[in-house]
């Protein structure tokens, strides 16, 4: 079975883990992933924030790594893909406000594609009008920003994921496992030991 074509929609400062670690599985499992964003080109980097759960009433941030781009932004068609990644941090809450990436995650959702969707990228789905009479799963900060929306909240533990028909959502990166297979499983990718 050929691999999908998959679209991963980046901000500066998304996210670091919930950037890099589903770049690395979708590839490991025989898909093609562009990752992009808005105003940069391939071979140029975004920066990401490592956000932790310290103990403290929201999340710590720190530096992440440089993640390099493969696709530029500019140059995508979301009818070429077959799905879409949406990771979480600082980077949605500016990605909504370019109308040509509202119109991508649009798309996805319109013609009834895969969408992973972690943390605050509910931000995003939020800011494209995408959640109404859906469940979602994000961080529990961006509850209200689903339910605006007319979404409802999946209220679940932060190592566990969500699926509602095409979306699969989770609060952080601790869901990694569950959010991937999840998302594997609405993919329609077979893994086989």
């Amino acid at each position: 079975m050929a691999g999908k074509k998959i679209l991963m929609i980046c901000g500066d400062y998304c996210e670091d883990y919930e950037t890099m670690v589903p770049f690395q599985a979708l590839l490991a499992v025989g898909h093609t992933v562009h990752a992009v964003c808005p105003d940069k080109k391939a071979g140029e980097h975004i920066k990401t924030a490592i956000h932790d759960f310290e103990g403290a009433q929201t999340y710590s941030e720190k530096p992440g790594h440089n993640f390099t781009l493969n696709a530029s932004f500019a140059d995508v068609k979301p009818q070429d893909y077959d799905a879409l990644v949406l990771p979480g941090g600082r980077g949605p809450e500016y990605l909504r406000t370019y109308p040509a990436v509202v119109a991508a995650v649009q798309h996805f959702f319109e013609a009834n594609k895969p969408v992973a969707a972690i943390c605050h990228a509910a931000q995003l789905l939020a800011g494209a009008g995408v959640l109404k009479g859906r469940s979602c799963s994000a961080y529990p900060a961006c509850r209200a920003e689903v339910e605006l929306a007319g979404g409802r909240y999946a209220d679940i533990a932060v190592d566990k994921a969500h699926t509602d028909g095409n979306l699969v959502s989770a609060p952080a990166w601790p869901a990694h496992p569950d959010w991937i297979a999840q998302f594997l499983a609405v993919l329609g990718t077979r893994i086989t030991h």
